[in-house]
């Protein structure tokens, strides 16, 4: 074996080592990545033909956590790996994003890249490396990329920058984002933020742009190690100079006309189509279905090129905006009367239409990762259906693409839904797109905002969302404010940024070409900011404030805290005091321990319900307390007197001398079991607990009454108490002989 490795020194003082040429040498490239006891095995495997009629690059990117890494099994019936995560998906999708701009444009093989994790350290978060391992592995393979690229996280911890922080450094960042470059130039941020400003958001960015140059130039020298400088040669495209020539010249001036025409997308869709129909129809008949093909990407040129000369020389765009101007927006909410908040957001031909819905700690969506267990409170989910792009065409489950819009969204408005005390409730957001013409996903964090506030969640702050796009040659560029679907397919950036007033939630960005300048990125950021503002003007406009109560069908929640060593009271043996509490008085009860105190969630669709299931364990973890009138159950009779339950689980004696001024000898026909009797707690037992209790108290004392003088007691201690634990009283027994 001819085993080569390259060691990358990171500036947090650890290694990471690339190994080529020991494991899947029958990939066209494979490398093992090793951090710590983290390994990574990337591989890359490239068809050496490409089908025919593909005029795109074919890339698959899959990005896989083994349990075994972690010593864990895997969960659900099967106990084996199934579908991808969307954990996994997102990683997927970050790695392929930076990957897909840089395989030449005429390379159109089938190409798929594998990451696999397998082995864990739980120390070191395994998506930071996994840009790293898959250009690893293109980098010695014979495939044709114009890389070498690296991806690393950066967060910021009390005010400091850090290169792929750990597991626990990452929950005290007020800044986390996953950026992705070649050693000149960035391709791909993606993170989110605790309203950071642009300022702080470019210096993250040349940050991770200088770690990143030093993983490319190992790779470079593990590409030259490795014998891989010369790539494969290929030849996907056929051709044909002088029908791109004659399509040019017959329908760019057209092109150009419909393009600043203003119309409406499916509008401007059917007159460009009807530009290249009557094109199609110059070419001889026994020619055309062969030329077809080749004629549509010629055209697909001359569309580009014309919106793209419109912008830049006229500054006009396809809807007749100027390169600021946002569309016009209307928004509603309350639209949907069974939902406990819905809103509509429409901002031109972009339409999301979405709902809120309020759930216990029961609802909380269940993580159960490789490297990350536990629970979310607060979960967005993105639904794009054909329909909203005028597709026919059914819809065959979640999209990777729903998966990452929607994991855009959560981000920018996580961090201002409350927790805790303050929203005691499990969130559902759920966006469904009724129409598309650009941007979404930040359409979904608008109607987002308005839904939760509808609802009564008191939202920390509103947030808005804006994409950004950019058309540059060289010496020029425009940089576009709330794109259109085709300005976002024919330009060189799609940029969203979310937000509020005070600064940026989330961030996604990705970038076409070479070159863009940090000048290019701070105007971009800039100009995003006045829309975002344009934008969450527009929301506030239509909602102010978060209501001021929950909807009145909206089941109700009130969280208390107990005792930690009073749960197991309100739990019983077996679940039975709980399950009794449920059934009796119909709320939803759930317990947990968090902090070394007990939290406890009631949930139910009244408020009698609730106030019923609080009196009950409050009654369960109350303290007696001396001198304090209780309302309790005779639970037994017995010669010496009654037990009585005062609070759920706590019975104190009610001796017969205590029961009336009068002296009794029994109680027969005074109390039997079950009833319910009113008595006053006048002594709890400093060693024992238990507790003592008066309902002659309660009574006024008949008029003449003497009391009796208390009979002097024997040495030894205290022969009342000592028979009354026993089962009786000495003194009663000895007035009865």
């Amino acid at each position: 074996m001819n085993i080569i490795q390259k060691e990358i020194a990171l500036s947090n003082g650890q290694t990471i080592v690339l190994e080529t040429g020991k494991l899947a040498k029958q990939a066209d490239g494979s490398v093992l990545l090793r951090q710590g006891k983290t390994m990574l095995l990337a591989t890359v495997v490239a068809a050496k033909e490409a089908k025919e009629e593909v005029d795109f690059m074919p890339l698959q990117v899959e990005y896989k956590e083994k349990f075994a890494a972690s010593g864990r099994f895997p969960g659900g019936f099967l106990k084996r790996e199934a579908r991808p995560s969307d954990y996994e998906i997102l990683i997927s999708r970050l790695v392929d994003r930076a990957l897909r701009p840089l395989f030449p444009d005429d390379f159109h093989a089938e190409t798929f890249v594998t990451i696999n994790l397998i082995s864990a350290d739980k120390n070191i978060k395994p998506d930071a490396l996994a840009g790293l391992a898959a250009s690893a592995a293109l980098a010695v393979s014979d495939i044709p990329f114009n890389g070498p690229i690296s991806e690393v996280r950066v967060a910021r911890i009390d005010g400091q920058l850090l290169i792929n922080p750990t597991f626990e450094e990452t929950e005290k960042a007020d800044l986390d984002i996953m950026v992705a470059a070649t050693y000149d130039n960035i391709m791909m941020v993606e993170g989110e933020m605790k309203e950071v400003s642009e300022a702080d958001m470019l210096e993250a960015l040349k940050f991770a742009h200088e770690e990143i140059k030093k993983h490319c130039t190992a790779q470079m020298e593990l590409t030259e190690l490795a014998g891989k400088t010369v790539k494969r040669a290929y030849c996907h495209e056929v051709n044909d100079e002088d029908l791109r020539a004659a399509i040019r010249a017959a329908t760019y001036d057209k092109v150009y006309a419909v393009a600043k025409s203003q119309l409406p997308k499916h509008e401007r869709s059917d007159a460009f189509e009807a530009i290249m129909t009557e094109f199609l129809e110059t070419i001889p008949e026994e020619e055309r279905d062969a030329k077809k093909p080749l004629a549509a990407r010629y055209y697909h040129a001359v569309e580009k090129e014309a919106m793209r000369r419109m912008i830049l020389d006229e500054g006009i765009r396809l809807d007749g905006r100027k390169t600021t101007d946002i569309r016009p927006i209307w928004c509603e909410v309350d639209y949907l009367p069974s939902a406990h908040g819905s809103a509509i957001f429409t901002r031109g031909e972009t339409q999301s239409l979405t709902t809120v819905t309020l759930g216990t700690k029961m609802d909380e969506k269940v993580v159960d990762e490789v490297l990350i267990q536990g629970s979310e409170k607060f979960v967005l989910h993105y639904n794009f259906p054909p329909f909203s792009t005028g597709d026919a065409r059914a819809s065959r489950g979640i999209s990777r693409r729903e998966v990452g819009h929607g994991n855009l969204a959560y981000r920018a408005l996580k961090g201002m839904v409350p927790t805790g005390e303050e929203n005691p409730y499990a969130v559902r957001v759920v966006s469904d797109i009724l129409e598309s013409n650009g941007s979404s996903s930040m359409a979904t964090v608008c109607a987002g905002t308005l839904a939760l506030m509808d609802a009564g969640v008191k939202l920390k702050k509103p947030v808005s969302g804006i994409a950004m796009g950019l058309i540059s040659e060289p010496g020029k560029y425009a940089v576009l404010s709330d794109i259109l679907g085709d300005e976002d397919h024919l330009g060189d950036m799609d940029f969203k940024v979310t937000g509020t007033a005070d600064g940026i939630t989330a961030t996604q960005m990705d970038i076409k070409v070479d070159g863009l300048s940090y000048e290019v990125l701070a105007k971009a950021l800039a100009q995003a900011k006045e829309g975002r503002l344009h934008i969450l003007g527009k929301i506030i406009e239509t909602l102010p404030e978060p209501r001021a109560d929950y909807k009145p069908h909206t089941p109700r929640i009130v969280q208390i805290t107990i005792p930690k060593d009073c749960i197991g009271a309100v739990i019983g043996t077996g679940g039975k005091v709980i399950q009794e509490i449920q059934a009796v008085t119909g709320a939803t009860i759930v317990i947990e321990e968090i902090d070394s105190k007990g939290v406890v969630d009631i949930f139910a669709e009244n408020r009698d319900s609730i106030d019923a299931a609080l009196k009950w364990i409050n009654a369960i973890v109350e303290v007696p307390e001396v001198g304090k009138t209780y309302s309790g159950k005779v639970k037994s009779i017995v010669a010496f007197g009654a037990f009585v339950e005062i609070l759920p689980g706590k019975e104190g004696l009610l001796h017969i001398s205590e029961v009336d001024w009068q002296r009794l000898e029994n109680l027969d026909g005074i109390m039997a079991e079950g009833d319910e009797v009113e008595v006053k707690l006048i002594e709890v037992d400093p060693k024992t607990g238990k507790l003592r209790l008066s309902r002659k108290a309660l009574l006024e004392k008949p008029e003449g009454y003497v009391e009796r003088p208390p009979r002097e007691r024997p040495e030894g201690g205290d022969r009342y108490s000592r028979d009354r634990d026993r089962g009786g009283d000495r003194r009663d027994r000895d007035r009865r002989r």
